[in-house]
């Protein structure tokens, strides 16, 4: 035993080494030492922490594991290296618990079928990327608002929206957008602070759009109609896109930002400049139409989009094998760091629920929240805080397990619920100190980031009011499910 600790302990620190001069973070490298040193010493090392965990207690295990995720989070370790590490600990000090579960719960979570769309979905966006689709739309918002004050801002928005209903991806947008119009906002007179602030603001359209990422992953994980949030996310996501068109028409009017022309398109103008957008544009009416009339599941829906993607690239003649291969990449590397998050939080789910965590919460939030608007509230500001410190789609998986039971138990219609913790988790990636859209958007610009929170404030104030109304406002999420599937 002395023997094989020894060798255990001059293989971590070779491995931390090792990863340090690799450019590994030191905090990932001694955790992969640390892994390493109890893995190969699990059989004795194990007895040892179930009895430190038997004498303090489930409940206190349970708040260290919970404890030990929120750190690892805060160190900015990689979110599924933080969920595991947190669930790991509980399997580690809890008695009569075999490590055997760990491993299958960490498998079983990503065999949902439904969690197929994801990878296509992102598939279908990133060949539409290769394929001179995103070019084709450009021209067309421009000549669409291009007489609107702030020409080039209120492109980006409208841009972010359509290009939101072929991607699903916001991260990818925002970098996009980044590169492509900022310098040009720049040029025409935009500061870089505004421009910036616009092309992330806009990016949070993506996912509220259809077939946003995040509507796919609520959707499997509470057990709701994916097709329905489809379509509640046309109403949500367009109204969000003609709020922030008129708040930059505000903003620009002050500042003296200029239209990109003066003058009136005429109908066969506009026509040749919708024309080459126009197969594009038809790919979410082809997702929402086929869903709804039972064609397709959302999950075939993926897979068909992929297929038009191809065939627009072979249309306008712009996809190459490079461009395919270089699609497939990033497919695999986006969809992969999405699946390892649903893999890590399946497993810290498991624990809550063997816990009783959800019903337990769900009895303390009935006592002290009279009625639904109060507990929409709380909610309101716990995910909001949340989601300025953690990825999005983390705590979607944890979150939403227990806080979807609560919100039927009071009531609340489930495609109303769904859309609203979606916008928090949508501002969420825009608030500091985590914001990924924000550092994402600021990498690609150079902007500062505290220019561009304060530049961002309007746009924040605009996304409360709008958060309040779809609150309040059980229609504006709601009206369109129920006016298309009936009830």
């Amino acid at each position: 035993m002395i023997n094989a600790l020894t060798l255990s302990i001059i293989g971590a620190i070779a491995l931390v080494i090792l990863l340090r001069a690799l450019k590994v973070s030191w905090v990932m490298a001694v955790i992969a030492g640390a892994v390493l040193l109890v893995g190969v010493n699990i059989e004795w090392v194990k007895p040892a922490l179930e009895s430190v965990g038997k004498s303090l207690g489930t409940n206190t295990v349970l708040a260290i594991s919970a404890v030990m995720m929120l750190v690892l989070l805060f160190l900015k370790v990689p979110v599924f290296i933080s969920v595991f590490g947190g669930s790991l600990i509980y399997f580690l000090f809890n008695p009569g618990i075999s490590q055997i579960i760990f491993g299958q719960r960490s498998v079983i979570g990503t065999e949902n079928p439904s969690l197929l769309a994801i990878p296509f979905f992102v598939c279908a966006g990133t060949f539409m990327n290769y394929s001179g689709v995103t070019n084709r739309i450009m021209d067309f918002c421009s000549a669409v608002t291009g007489r609107m004050p702030g020409g080039l801002a209120q492109v980006n928005v409208l841009l972010s929206t359509l290009m939101g209903g072929l991607s699903g991806s916001n991260l990818a947008d925002a970098a996009m957008e980044a590169k492509m119009l900022v310098p040009e906002m720049e040029k025409q007179g935009f500061s870089k602070e505004f421009s910036s602030v616009v092309t992330a603001a806009s990016a949070m359209i993506t996912p509220l759009i259809p077939p946003g990422i995040a509507m796919i992953l609520y959707g499997c994980i509470a057990d709701v109609s994916i097709g329905k949030l489809f379509m509640s996310g046309i109403t949500v996501g367009g109204s969000l896109c003609i709020a922030m068109m008129i708040l930059v028409h505000i903003i620009s009017k002050r500042r003296g930002y200029l239209p990109i022309r003066k003058e009136k398109l005429t109908w066969a103008q506009l026509w040749t400049h919708l024309k080459p957008a126009l197969l594009p544009l038809c790919l979410p009416v082809i997702i929402i139409g086929g869903i709804r009339l039972g064609v397709f599941t959302a999950t075939e829906a993926g897979a068909i989009a992929i297929i038009y993607a191809i065939i627009l690239g072979l249309i306008y003649r712009e996809l190459s094998v490079k461009g395919i291969i270089q699609a497939c990449k990033e497919t695999v590397c986006t969809t992969g760091g999405i699946m390892l998050i649903v893999s890590a939080a399946s497993v810290f789910s498991w624990v809550l629920t063997k816990e009783r965590i959800p019903q337990q919460l769900t009895e303390f939030i009935v006592s002290i929240c009279p009625n639904k608007y109060a507990f929409l509230i709380a909610v309101n500001i716990f995910v909001l805080i949340v989601g300025m410190f953690i990825e999005g789609n983390a705590t979607m998986i944890v979150l939403v397990p227990l806080l979807a039971p609560i919100a039927r138990q009071y009531g609340i219609d489930e495609i109303q619920f769904a859309m609203i913790y979606i916008f928090n988790n949508a501002i969420g990636a825009l608030s500091p100190p985590m914001g990924t859209l924000m550092f994402v958007t600021c990498s690609v610009t150079g902007c500062k980031t505290k220019t561009f929170m304060r530049e961002a404030v309007p746009f924040y104030l605009l996304l409360v009011f709008l958060l309040l109304l779809l609150t309040f406002c059980p229609p504006v999420t709601t009206a369109i499910v129920k006016l298309t599937y009936g009830g």
